[in-house]
């Protein structure tokens, strides 16, 4: 009992010591607080937060607190309780030391930006969001992180709001998540009417959950998370600052949709419909991700479709009934996503503003650490042997191999693993070997500790971090034990396969001729022509439609109601009227002339 107590108070105090800075500025007039301080108090957070995890993992106390309860009517009592658990516990320190390094980076990144320190209160706040959707028991206040990430997406995705491209990513953000909104709260609200209980512990079992609130999750997962369909606002989310991308992709925001999954996971967990619709649409979007990442030039695009891809595979680890092992994915994911984006806005920095790989080229010579964690983080990412990505996505190959599930999401999921390979190894030879493309006047410095530090940190966690996080989390199903070695071996195979492709590639484009472009070879660079589709098309023919009705209905009213129809019909009632009023009887006109008087009278 001391011992859950004792997590319960480190937790709250965890959180205490993010929100202070940002506290006292608003309860203090004379508080000054500057980026050095918020980044400092992230720290002792992070350094404070591993006592309680220490303890969780020490003692495996599970434990629920509540805070205030909400009496929202007579029937309906809303207790906001907090929920110290294996996900709550493991993420607090991973999304604190990764906001930690990523504002000690944005330090010196931002050193130019005249509002700095409000820029780091909101992505203080942007944590605090995301920690409270993880700690939240309660469905009400996960809506209220839920809806806080999205908030803050909005106003850090358009920061630099001069800027036309960042103000539409974020409103493209924030109308693809409204989607997303609309399931969550309609299983809320199915929720409610059903079990009058929105805390986590009393969510019904899984044989007597109906599809539809079941779809509503996995709408809002599919918005949130960037899976296909509703994918286009994740790419379009770089036109933010670099430090904004680093967060948003891997420790808030992007897993928020696939941990609502994991939390909700009792629910899934025996309806057929619900996990089989996450496993096609996961591999689905973990391909296209993939395809579209082949193509792209801009360094951070390239980052950012490889995000969109790792989130699809998570999604295929929900269709296969694994929420752990989706877990394990985001807590890996979470280190060398994070540094991929700091190694590419420290790039692009060194080369005033260039993000196009095409114009990089010889960079491991002038700037060596960053090109060699940039290096890390890739080989992670492709699920590298003993690197934090190859724990996750290994396994996740391994159960996908081993399960009962259609050939179709295995073989989209096994070619998406391939593509990886194949953009990440692009994307390192154009950015780091010969020849020299950069400009010869480009100043290069990569001594400043406030950007080499937190890279180098993010890269002993994207080596470290695998190991230590499967040696204490326990499977919730017991893995297969023996398979044939093609089976075992094949995340590795298809990832090799995707770099002998890379290679061979990269081998042509320097003695073939280009081919003539056509629709299929443009299919990765124009996205999959989806944003045309969606955005173009859909919009073209809805306001066609709305503009063809709009144009009947005027004219119908015009000649019919007010036209020379409609002044003929009102003579002839006007005729009917006048030959109905007059009778030639006394005693009705002056009738109607005395009552006539009076209401004028009575008005006057």
């Amino acid at each position: 009992m001391e011992t859950a107590l004792l997590i319960t108070t480190l937790t709250t105090l965890t959180l205490a010591i993010i929100l202070t800075p940002t506290l006292l500025h608003f309860l203090l007039k004379n508080f000054q607080s500057s980026p050095k301080t918020i980044t400092l108090t992230t720290k002792y957070a992070f350094l404070t937060s591993l006592v309680p995890t220490a303890l969780f993992l020490q003692s495996g106390l599970e434990n629920i607190t509540a805070l205030w309860e909400w009496k929202f009517t007579m029937n309906f009592k809303i207790p906001l309780t907090l929920k110290m658990d294996q996900y709550s516990m493991l993420f607090l320190p991973i999304a604190l030391f990764v906001t930690w390094s990523i504002l000690e980076f944005a330090a010196s990144y931002m050193a130019s930006d005249p509002h700095t320190t409000k820029f780091f209160s909101y992505l203080t706040t942007f944590l605090i969001a995301m920690l409270t959707l993880t700690l939240a028991n309660n469905i009400f206040l996960l809506f209220i992180g839920w809806e806080g990430v999205g908030i803050m997406s909005f106003l850090l995705i358009s920061w630099w709001y001069g800027r036309a491209e960042a103000n539409t990513a974020a409103l493209q953000a924030v109308l693809y998540n409204r989607i997303g909104d609309i399931g969550l709260i309609l299983s809320m609200a199915w929720l409610t009417t059903n079990l009058n209980s929105w805390e986590m512990q009393h969510l019904p079992s899984p044989a007597e959950t109906p599809t539809l609130p079941l779809l509503g999750l996995i709408l809002a997962a599919t918005g949130k998370s960037a899976q296909f369909g509703l994918h286009p606002w994740l790419p379009a989310a770089m036109e933010g600052p670099t430090p904004v991308s680093a967060l948003l992709h891997s420790s808030t925001m992007v897993v928020a949709g696939i941990f609502l999954l994991i939390r909700t996971h009792p629910l899934l967990s025996n309806n057929k419909t619900a996990l089989t619709l996450c496993l096609c649409l996961g591999s689905m979007s973990t391909l296209f991700a993939a395809i579209c990442a082949l193509a792209q030039n801009d360094i951070k695009k390239i980052i950012a479709f490889s995000t969109s891809s790792q989130l699809g595979l998570m999604m295929v680890t929900i269709g296969l009934n694994l929420p752990q092992l989706a877990f394990l994915h985001i807590s890996t994911h979470a280190f060398f996503k994070a540094m991929l984006f700091l190694c590419s806005g420290s790039i692009i920095h060194s080369l005033n503003g260039e993000q196009d790989i095409r114009k990089m080229g010889n960079l491991q010579k002038t700037l060596p650490t960053t090109t060699s964690c940039l290096t890390i983080g890739s080989l992670a990412l492709m699920g590298t042997p003993f690197l934090a990505g190859f724990f996750s996505k290994d396994l996740i190959i391994e159960n996908l191999n081993t399960s009962y599930l259609n050939a179709w999401a295995l073989l989209l999921t096994l070619l998406a693993t391939a593509f990886t390979a194949t953009y990440s190894l692009r994307m390192m030879l154009l950015v780091q070997t010969e020849p020299t493309r950069t400009p010869a006047i480009t100043p290069m410095n990569e001594n400043n500790p406030q950007i080499t530090n937190p890279i180098t940190r993010l890269a002993l966690g994207s080596i470290m971090t695998g190991m230590l996080i499967t040696s204490y989390m326990t499977p919730a199903q017991t893995p297969p034990m023996t398979m044939p070695p093609l089976t075992k071996t094949a995340a590795i195979v298809m990832s090799i396969l995707g770099i002998i492709v890379a290679l061979e590639i990269t081998t042509l484009t320097h003695t073939l001729s280009q081919p003539k472009q056509n629709h299929y070879l443009n299919f990765s660079t124009a996205l999959g022509y989806f944003n045309p589709l969606a955005h173009r098309l859909s919009s073209m023919i809805l306001l066609h439609a709305g503009q063809k009705i709009a144009n009947h209905l005027i004219d119908l009213s015009w000649y019919k109601k007010m036209g020379p129809e409609g002044l003929a019909n009102l003579q002839i009632s006007a005729a009917k009227t006048s030959t109905t009023l007059h009778k030639g009887l006394i005693k009705t006109y002056l009738g109607s002339y005395a009552l006539s008087i009076l209401i004028i009278l009575l008005l006057l």
